[in-house]
């Protein structure tokens, strides 16, 4: 199971490894400030753990609203961590999941 911190090695790359699932590659984008990448990746997405990393987008963008949506579609409460902390929780709950697959 890839840790954490080894994950946020990964961010380091230039390129996004493709083998990563599209949600852990959607959350690689947004730790590189590739928004929009981010998004498209998991906006067409139908499973809770994307819509949660929807809701973590809009949120980052300012849009309350649409991220209040996209965490009750995520089934998770909505967020007031500092947006990086919460981006650790998003990651740490994504590679959890990994590993036990």
């Amino acid at each position: 199971m890839m840790t954490l911190e080894e994950f946020k090695e990964l961010t380091e790359q230039q390129k996004c490894p493709e083998s990563l699932p599209r949600r852990l590659q959607a959350m690689w984008h947004l730790k590189k400030g590739n928004w929009d990448t981010a998004h498209e990746l998991v906006q067409d997405a139908s499973d809770a753990d994307s819509a949660w990393i929807h809701a973590y987008l809009h949120r980052e963008e300012g849009d309350e609203i649409n991220a209040r949506y996209w965490y009750k579609r995520g089934e998770q409460p909505e967020s007031h961590l500092p947006l990086a902390q919460e981006w650790e929780q998003i990651a740490s709950v994504l590679l959890m999941k990994e590993g036990k697959t």
